[in-house]
């Protein structure tokens, strides 16, 4: 019996061992390979997916200085920024980047997007390094992911599949599962080009003679576009429900404030800091995806309600803003829109322009004027020079800094909040008798008391600011005004 042929020792993964490698933590690891293709450290027996990160830079006399695919600002962006965004993704989902290149294009192939020599270059490279996958970040069309494929013997994905990878694996709500898998299905329908070799054409009818049926990749479009629409009409019965808790909630007089920004910008930290509660904050892209709504406390008593909502990122596809429209929503109705932004990024104005293109495609301000207040976090991580300009650029009123982490700046971000929601403030004097002195806990919880004076009679004469809403409320307290609602249960 004659033995199967060896495969070639470019694409041979069955038997290898690494040479032992050096740590961060300064510790020697052993790593093998196991029939898949899969590394596993020795010591942690955990596998090790390898992947070479790729940035392609066009290079064309036709692009336009600024364009980019899907009408991003690729071009305009530094490369070393971009380099080092995708190498942050890869991270998100416990990636081990052997590599990361420029890889300037002067004249994209349709086929393949990379020129034959540079095809070449980056095969030598993945079989050197062991790789198992490839991310290019740019968009493939399914024909250049194939033949890409094809020609490395690897996996190979593009941005918009690594940040759907991540959102699949972030994702923890039903909501958020229904959103991801329909942005998934919608990028994959396009994809199904010869991804089987079954892709015969069926044979239709009953018996020998009936005649050719729909082909596999007719039959698997089919499916996946009907598991689209089921998706829809259940994404449409969430964007119902979130209607219907948006409507309960306008009942009462809890005004909606909402934190947007780009990815790893320090929403999760700073949401923490200012409701106490416990979502997950990393330095990480894309640490947290689910919305989280919570109560929060303004100094003057007032309460409002505080919404963590997912990070923007640029170029991010359209289909699936499409799909997390519902969530998006949250944002649309705020009443006060928080813009976190990461002043430590050397990349921070590309990408507060990419979070207010994504915010304008969803009307955000054209209907409310004033909705969005920029806050300037992670100042800890500035030198003292760079920290003072930033502070003094932020005293005229242009945004807030703070420092989320270190709880620097806090106060004033809830004063400020405060000033947007409830208005100036202003000062009363009243004369509470001896039937009335029940609301003067009220007036201790929602005011800022600057003089009391009890007078003889049992009447208590108090001095205190308010807010403009909670003044008013103190008329009806005081039964000059309609009782107010009651509060929002959770």
């Amino acid at each position: 019996m004659q033995s199967p042929p060896s495969c070639p020792a470019s694409l041979c993964r069955c038997s290898r061992t690494r040479t032992p490698l050096k740590a961060p933590d300064g510790k020697t690891h052993i790593e093998t390979v196991d029939s898949s293709g899969n590394f596993h450290d020795a010591d942690s027996k955990s596998i090790v997916t390898r992947a070479i990160v790729l940035i392609p830079t066009l290079r064309t006399r036709n692009a336009a200085p600024g364009s980019g695919p899907d009408g991003g600002n690729v071009a305009k962006r530094p490369d070393s920024h971009r380099l080092g965004e995708a190498v942050g993704l890869a991270g998100a989902i416990e990636l081990e980047v052997a590599e990361a290149l420029i890889v300037p294009i002067s004249d994209p192939r349709p086929s393949t997007l990379f020129g034959k020599g540079k095809m070449l270059e980056m095969k030598a490279l993945i079989d050197s390094t062991d790789s198992q996958l490839v991310i290019v970040d740019h968009p493939l069309t399914p024909v250049q992911q194939r033949n890409l494929e094809k020609e490395w013997a690897v996996k190979v994905i593009d941005r918009t599949g690594l940040i759907l990878e991540i959102f699949g694996r972030r994702a923890s709500t039903k909501e958020g599962v229904l959103q991801v898998e329909l942005a998934h299905l919608n990028y994959q329908k396009g994809r199904l080009v010869r991804s089987w070799t079954h892709l015969e054409r069926q044979r239709g009818g009953g018996g020998f003679m009936g005649g050719p049926g729909e082909t596999q990749i007719e039959a698997d479009r089919r499916l996946l576009q009907e598991r689209i629409i089921k998706l829809e009409r259940e994404l449409e019965q969430v964007r119902r429900t979130r209607q219907l808790h948006r409507a309960k909630r306008k009942k009462v007089p809890h005004p909606i404030v909402a934190l947007v920004g780009y990815t790893n910008a320090g929403k999760s930290t700073l949401f923490n800091r200012l409701t106490g509660a416990e979502v997950l904050a990393e330095d990480m892209l894309f640490a947290t995806l689910d919305p989280t709504l919570r109560r929060m406390k303004l100094p003057h008593g007032a309460t409002v309600i505080l919404s963590d909502t997912v990070g923007f990122i640029s170029n991010l596809p359209t289909h699936l803003v499409a799909a997390f429209r519902a969530t998006l929503e949250e944002v649309v109705e705020a009443d006060l829109i928080l813009h976190v932004r990461d002043m430590s990024d050397p990349d921070r104005n590309s990408q507060a322009t990419d979070v207010e293109a994504i915010l304008k495609s969803l009307g955000v301000g054209e209907e409310k004027p004033g909705q969005m207040l920029e806050i300037w976090n992670k100042v800890d991580l500035l030198d003292n020079d760079a920290a003072d300009a930033l502070r003094t650029r932020a005293a005229s009123g242009e945004a807030i800094v703070v420092s989320a982490l270190k709880g620097e700046g806090v106060d004033t971000l809830l004063t400020a909040v405060e000033s947007r929601i409830s208005g100036e403030l202003v000062t009363r004097t009243v004369r509470l008798g001896t039937q009335q002195l029940q609301v003067m806990s009220w007036i201790y919880d929602r005011g800022r008391v600057k003089d009391r004076i009890d007078h003889e009679d049992g009447s208590v004469e108090v001095t205190a600011e308010f807010t403009a809403a909670d003044s008013l409320d103190l008329d009806r307290q005081l039964g000059l005004g309609p009782k107010p609602a009651d509060d929002w249960d959770d």
